[in-house]
Parts: C-alpha cells; structure tokens; sequence
C-alpha cells in the first residue's frame, strides 16, 4: 500500500527517502536511514525491523546486495516484504516478494530505487524515479518530492493516499529533514507546504545541534 524512493545525493554523500501510502503514519514504519551508512525502504506488509538490520549490516562492511541478501535469509516472511537500498558508494539493491500486494513494480537508476505495491499502474515506480533523476529543484529534499509528486501523478496507489514522509542525512547522526504527514485527505500537497516551511530554517537547526554558540537567535517570545 506504499510507493517509495531511496536515494543517496551524488552532491552530497547525504541519504533521503520520500514515500506515500493509503495507510497512516507511513514513514514511521517503513523510512530508515543512517549517516554515512545507507538509505532503506522497507515496505508492503511491513516489517520494520528490516531496515535496521540492514542498515546495521552496511555499516559491518556488507555492500547493498549483499547486505539486503544476508538480511532476507533470515526473514520467514521475505515472500510479503518488499525493500529497497542504496549504500554509500551509490550501489542500489531491490527485493519484491512473490506474495506483495497488487500491482507491485520496482526500478534501480542512478544511486537511487523506486518501488510500490497496490499501484494504480505498473509505471508509478519509474515514474517516481524519473522525476526524482530529472528534478532541477535546488535542493536534494525537492527533489527527492518532485519524484513522489510524479508518481501521483502517474496514478500513485490504486486507493487514495493519506500519509507521506520525506527524511534527509547528511554527515551527522540525526536526520537534518524529517516531514511526516500521517492522515491527510492529500497528504503530498501537505508535505510540500511542510517543506516550504522547514527549508528556509533547515541550516539553522542544523548549527544549533552542531554549536549553539553559533546558532542563529530562536526569535520566538521568551526568548530575551
């Protein structure tokens, strides 16, 4: 019930993922990533257990496929799970279960994967990753949302999306971006003007994790 893209910015080295499903609070289960380590999608009957363990394994030394292959051999259910990875050189690895929900497609590009289950059509995942790939947005959070706003387009799920998240890291431990719309009747468009919002103070909150000393004032009242 999911349509998803991981991502790592060639820019950067940072790691993002954008997704949107029918079901609530979406990102919550299925968007996991690691500073330096990877970026992990783990969807359709989701368990999110996987994308730690994932994780865990491309930081022991595992690349994508052989991270996402160890992991899977000790799932009972891989048959209903579908994940998605990029690692830190940029290598992608994909698994779709035989057992995954409905139309259910996947596609690898340029350090970057796309996947979704209970599609409208078979085309939302490429579409979501060409979008994302051909985005001339400035920035990497822009252009990981074009990506999602053109698998809507495509059709998105084959019932009507209510949650979406959007989750960038860089070079240190938390995620500089975290957007989560988890019910709304169009939760994508709230995701956009969520963005809208963040971006312009994303730096600032950023520093005053780094060094406060150099932290920009809060101008909020109280603060005198």
């Amino acid at each position: 019930m999911t349509f998803s893209l991981v991502a790592r910015d060639p820019k950067t080295g940072a790691f993002g993922m954008v997704v949107s499903s029918s079901s609530p609070a979406v990102a919550s289960r299925c968007m996991h990533l690691r500073a330096g380590v990877g970026a992990v999608a783990s969807q359709n009957v989701t368990n999110p257990a996987l994308g730690p363990a994932v994780l865990d394994a491309l930081q022991g030394g595992e690349d994508a496929t052989e991270a996402l292959s160890k992991v899977l051999s000790t799932e009972d259910h891989a048959a209903y799970r579908q994940v998605t990875v990029v690692d830190s050189h940029g290598i992608t690895a994909l698994h779709s279960g035989p057992n995954a929900l409905g139309i259910h497609t996947d596609i690898e590009g340029d350090q970057a994967v796309a996947a979704g289950n209970m599609l409208a059509t078979p085309e939302v995942p490429a579409k979501v990753l060409y979008g994302y790939l051909e985005s001339t947005a400035d920035t990497f959070e822009a252009r990981l949302l074009d990506g999602l706003k053109a698998g809507l387009a495509e059709g998105g799920e084959a019932g009507p999306v209510r949650s979406a998240g959007l989750g960038v890291v860089d070079d240190v431990p938390w995620l500089t971006t975290d957007l989560r719309v988890d019910d709304h009747d169009d939760p994508i468009a709230e995701l956009e003007r969520l963005l809208g919002i963040w971006m312009p103070q994303k730096a600032a909150y950023r520093t005053r994790g780094i060094d406060p000393t150099d932290a920009p004032s809060y101008g909020v009242p109280g603060d005198e």
